[in-house]
């Protein structure tokens, strides 16, 4: 039997995901018509039919709570008007790094978030979202769920741009991404260690006495938001005379003032995968997150 047809709904900024995704499924795409009422609340209106369609919501929740109403106003009526199944693509997945309770009286906001879009949706397409105490999507989200890895395609990167590059993850936590992209570019890799005093006080300091002479550092975090981590650990390898380091993140949540201090202290590059727009973008996900969009929307989701 023929599938339903895909049709990709764009979230709030999501334009430039939606139609990368749009062009690879060769389906089509609309953007949610949005109205802000005087009162703070928002209207939501889709001008493509939906009527016996797949639909793809389509959009990074960074800056998530202006766009997560608006994403299950919009699945609940894609439902209500005759879509077959509605998913969601957000490359960032927001919501992630509350995995606990760490002090009395904490929301632990990534099981309250992953219920609420559990609610409304029947699949989650993400990219390498924060897991460190959740081992998979699975233990949070009620549905079905693929998780597309940014190493492959970063390692692709560094192998047509860095010549022998060493990786370096700028705190414990990172050690999962830099292993795989190392394993993947074929390249040595190590992680810092870092303590952190607060939001934008950090420390970090070499594991050892290893030392790659010949080799280009490239520090590579999941997460870069203000930007700190990976500034002290640029300014920690001149120091140590381990020369300029390429600066990649998966998700740039950092402002361009952060980006502006990390060249300015000293990394010969900053980029990263285009899962949140960001000047900094240069490694594109949306052939393989739109790889995973046909195989999950037809339930063939990969063990």
């Amino acid at each position: 039997m023929k599938p339903d047809p895909l049709l990709v709904l764009a979230l709030p900024g999501g334009a430039p995901l939606a139609a990368a995704l749009a062009r690879s499924l060769r389906c089509g795409w609309s953007e949610l018509a949005l109205h802000h009422y005087p009162d703070g609340e928002t209207g939501v209106r889709m001008d493509a039919s939906v009527k016996g369609c797949r639909v793809v919501l389509a959009g990074s929740l960074n800056q998530p709570d202006a766009k997560t109403l608006p994403l299950v106003f919009a699945a609940d009526a894609a439902r209500e008007l005759g879509a077959s199944q509605v998913g969601l693509v957000a490359p960032y997945l927001a919501y992630m790094r509350q995995d606990k309770r760490f002090h009395p009286g904490e929301a632990v906001t990534s099981r309250s978030y992953a219920r609420l879009l559990s609610a409304s949706l029947d699949f989650l397409v993400t990219v390498d979202p924060h897991l460190h105490r959740v081992h998979s999507l699975g233990e949070i989200y009620a549905i079905r769920t693929q998780v597309v890895p940014a190493a492959p395609l970063i390692a692709r990167w560094l192998r047509g741009h860095v010549a022998s590059p060493w990786l370096i993850g700028p705190d414990e936590e990172s050690a999962q991404w830099v292993a795989e992209v190392a394993e993947l570019a074929g390249a040595p890799w190590t992680v810092l260690r870092k303590t952190r005093r607060g939001d934008r006080d950090v420390g970090v300091k070499l594991a050892g006495r290893e030392r790659r002479p010949g080799r280009v550092p490239v520090l590579v975090d999941d997460i870069v938001s203000t930007g700190e981590t990976m500034l002290a650990a640029t300014r920690l390898l001149l120091k140590a005379g381990l020369g300029a380091p390429v600066c990649i993140a998966v998700h740039a949540l950092f402002d361009a003032e952060a980006q502006r201090r990390l060249l300015d202290g000293g990394a010969s590059r900053v980029l990263s995968c285009d899962t949140v727009t960001h000047p900094s973008n240069a490694i594109r996900m949306a052939p393989l997150l739109a790889r995973a969009v046909r195989q999950i929307s037809a339930g063939k989701v990969p063990a």
